[in-house]
């Protein structure tokens, strides 16, 4: 894995189905919205599970603050379906079933596979404010709700 964006960078834009298959652009948010774009190695496996199911615990926090989540794997928009059922997960799973999106974001090792955890908090002009590289499940949730009430009061 070689991330090559920089806190500060522009996000790069892109456009992913959902796991209802519509579309959704990450430029939809600029301007409006805090954005929590997570990469995630599998559905339903477990360090995933325990990762989304903590956003999802916290998702009144992250609303109050103005942020949206979105989760991105390389898997299908079906697997994010049943996964998102499943665990009644209120947030946006995105699929980049081409590796597209992991790749402009660096998140993919060498052999092409996902298998790091790696968050970017991306602002309201659409720049990279953190990023969370090798992500530790445990208290990650509350680490990035951290990290965005420092950046809301530093944008005051």
């Amino acid at each position: 894995m070689s991330i090559v964006l920089k806190e500060g960078d522009w996000a790069p834009d892109f456009q992913l189905p959902d796991s209802t298959g519509k579309k959704v652009r990450l430029s939809e948010f600029r301007g409006k919205k805090i954005v929590v774009l997570y990469f995630y190695p599998k559905d339903d496996t477990p360090g995933c599970t325990k990762e989304a199911c903590s956003f999802r615990d916290s998702i009144a926090v992250y609303n109050d603050a103005g942020v949206v989540i979105l989760g991105v794997s390389v898997d299908g928009v079906e697997s994010h379906q049943k996964f998102a059922s499943k665990y009644a997960l209120p947030f946006t799973l995105l699929s980049d079933h081409e590796k597209t999106i992991s790749k402009t974001y660096g998140v993919l090792r060498p052999t092409g596979i996902s298998d790091e955890r790696v968050t970017f908090i991306i602002d309201k002009e659409g720049r990279i404010a953190k990023i969370f590289p090798h992500v530790r499940v445990d208290g990650h949730s509350t680490e990035v709700l951290d990290a965005i009430k420092n950046i809301q009061k530093a944008a005051a």
